[in-house]
């Protein structure tokens, strides 16, 4: 059971980040709340930051925008940053 719905966000993150990458047991999601926003971490083996971030940056937007979406009705800004 989760205890915050940006537990649920950061299993989102890391379940698509584990989709997209080539050593899926090294992804670690880390969620850090701020008054304004909270950063979800996504950190990954750096020899797959490419993978998540995509050709032209297409996938962490994307990635941004859904978690963005959410993050608007839970009435908080959530920011996407990848880690190596």
């Amino acid at each position: 059971m989760h205890d915050s719905p940006f537990d649920l966000l950061e299993e989102l993150l890391g379940t698509i980040a584990k989709t997209l990458v080539d050593n899926p047991a090294e992804v670690q999601v880390h969620a850090v709340q701020g008054q304004a926003a909270t950063m979800l971490e996504l950190r990954v083996h750096p020899k797959d930051v490419g993978r998540v971030i995509g050709h032209h940056g297409r996938i962490v937007r994307a990635l941004r925008t859904i978690l963005g979406a959410a993050g608007m009705k839970l009435h908080k800004r959530l920011r996407v940053e990848i880690l190596a």
